[in-house]
């Protein structure tokens, strides 16, 4: 089994970025959860039919694929829309996961950057937990550049995350991305160092 590295944070607040450099530091594989449950979206697939079983025609595109906006636009706003959500997608997030950390080598490092990575079960697969965070106007702002939403709309998508606090103690190592990229990556290289003197190859 390889050694995984577990990134979780809020959304916006830089996983992606953390992920990258650790790439750069030699992190065999990248596995991103959001991408995942993006293929699990597309026409045709399982997940997608049970999306529009229990959501109903109005969240998926002319195309079969699941409208992530329109599915967003409702889960965001209902905390039980949100769990049966989840109850979907979690497990087979689960195998997708498995059946790519098949792929590393015994010796490599892989990361797991997903945002419910405590709450989803995929935290269990870790041996290091790291939290990435910034500030509310900073997710806000790369938020609504990034996915287009209006400030209402990006507002409602970080009031229905969790809050960070609580997660503090539930993790290894918390990376402050409210600051410079060098700043980041200052902490990115230290805590990286930290995993591979405690993880040994």
């Amino acid at each position: 089994m390889p050694r995984i590295i577990g990134l979780t944070g809020n959304i916006a607040c830089g996983k992606t970025a953390v992920g990258h450099m650790l790439l750069e530091l030699g992190a065999e594989c990248y596995i991103d959860a959001d991408a995942v449950v993006h293929k699990l979206y597309q026409a045709g697939q399982p997940i997608a039919l049970q999306v529009e079983e229990t959501f109903g025609h109005a969240v998926i595109t002319s195309e079969g694929s699941v409208d992530r906006k329109a599915l967003g636009a409702l889960v965001f706003q209902d905390a039980e829309a949100m769990r049966r959500l989840e109850a979907i997608v979690h497990p087979a997030v689960g195998v997708a996961l498995a059946s790519e950390l098949a792929t590393v080598s015994p010796s490599g490092i892989a990361i797991i950057d997903a945002v419910k990575l405590l709450e989803g079960g995929s935290g269990t697969l870790c041996q290091s937990k790291w939290l990435v965070i910034c500030s509310e106007e900073q997710e806000l702002a790369r938020l609504m550049a990034r996915n287009t939403l209006t400030e209402e709309e990006a507002w409602a998508r970080i009031r229905a995350q969790a809050p960070v606090a609580p997660r503090l103690a539930l993790v290894d190592e918390v990376i402050d991305n409210s600051g410079s990229l060098e700043e980041t990556r200052r902490q990115v290289i230290a805590a990286f160092e930290r995993f591979c003197k405690q993880f040994p190859a």
